[in-house]
């Protein structure tokens, strides 16, 4: 289920959606405001260019939205149903983990939308590099 091919595979790895090979963000992972999001223009190894239309990551907008509510959905009852906290520390818990794993929601909402506008490809997927040059 989580084998190379699949979509997960692709968002859980941070690799590129059509070939499976290439890194899509330049950095691993940071809290550096510039670097969260920085992505290379095209992939190592395919060549797929990341950035397809002129603002085509505004939609991992609307993706990044759906996971914040989820979050702010399941921190909160975690907080208020478990923990039995007052709706007061409740919000607080909430606003700490959004802020703390903001870098990760947008890392994964780009991913993300990509991934739905761009299949694994298995011609691209070789372990070849003979493809990329085409």
């Amino acid at each position: 289920m989580f084998g190379k091919k699949t979509k997960f595979y692709s968002i859980l790895n941070n690799k590129c959606p059509r070939c499976h090979e290439g890194d899509f963000f330049k950095h691993k992972a940071s809290f550096n405001i510039k670097k969260v999001t920085a992505l290379h223009e095209n992939c190592s190894h395919c060549n797929l260019k990341y950035m397809m239309e002129p603002s085509f990551f505004f939609g991992a907008m609307y993706v990044n939205y759906a996971l914040a509510v989820a979050l702010f959905v399941a921190v909160f009852v975690i907080s208020k149903v478990i923990f039995q906290q007052t709706i007061l520390t409740s919000f607080i818990a909430v606003v700490v983990v959004s802020l703390l794993l903001t870098p990760f929601t947008l890392r994964l909402s780009r991913i993300i939308w990509i991934n739905l506008f761009v299949n694994y490809d298995k011609k691209y997927g070789t372990k070849s590099k003979e493809v990329s040059t085409k």
